[in-house]
């Protein structure tokens, strides 16, 4: 019997835990500042990096780096979050027609990662991401601000200030999508936290998009039960 594993990835600007026990996951997020959740041994914690660590202790040997997993074509300055999400999607995606995947992470930069069926990285871009281009907006101009919520225009030209914001970052990310996701000979693989509001704008039939918002996160999971030979 498997007693409890906790996971954590360290983003750009939340902390993402895991705890996995008795074939169950359960998944939540905190805030870089916030302290360690109770019942979390760091002694134990398996965990891994894509922004500034955290003020608590981390094992160095209990981190996991783009280099451990095992995808071909990966290169070692990929970053270990698209790793993740990668074997994740080649482990629990049904692909019978042998598909490429397409994985989207709608983070704080949405990074778009192409493989093939059997594993082999093809390639992919790397795009600011939502908040990062709201933020981006207010910090470099005098009159823009971020706005306040988040609720997304049905119309294409907008009079109003915060919501031509919104459509345009939204059009910008959905856009690329649009642009590289060919239903016919790919499987589209969203996650992140910004997945649930772009993926409403996604031209694509619903049927064709496969939302699994904390796709990293059983990444980790499935790496590690598989490398202590527990999968």
């Amino acid at each position: 019997m498997i007693s409890e594993i906790n996971f954590l990835l360290v983003g750009n600007s939340r902390l993402h835990w895991a705890k996995y026990s008795k074939n169950q996951s359960k998944f939540f997020h905190t805030k870089k500042e916030q302290k360690v959740p109770e019942n979390i041994d760091l002694d134990q914690l398996i965990w891994a990096s894509v922004g500034k660590l955290p003020s608590f202790f981390l094992k160095k040997e209990n981190e996991i780096k783009t280099q451990d997993i095992q995808l071909s074509n990966l290169p070692d300055y990929f970053g270990v979050d698209r790793a993740l999400a990668c074997i994740a999607a080649l482990k629990i995606i049904e692909n019978p027609l042998k598909k490429d995947l397409l994985v989207a992470d709608f983070g704080t930069i949405l990074s778009i990662t192409k493989l093939n069926s059997n594993g082999s990285i093809i390639g992919g871009q790397l795009i600011p991401g939502f908040l990062t281009q709201l933020k981006s907006m207010e910090q470099n101009t005098k009159n823009l601000k971020v706005p306040k919520k988040y609720d997304v225009p049905i119309k294409d030209f907008l009079i109003n200030t915060e919501e031509a914001i919104l459509k345009g970052v939204i059009n910008s990310l959905t856009g690329v999508i649009n642009s590289l996701f060919n239903p016919t000979r790919d499987i589209l693989v969203i996650c992140g936290g910004d997945s649930e509001i772009l993926s409403k704008s996604l031209k694509t039939q619903k049927e064709n998009i496969i939302n699994a918002p904390n796709l990293v996160m059983e990444g980790m999971i499935i790496h590690h039960l598989s490398v202590n030979r527990l999968l």
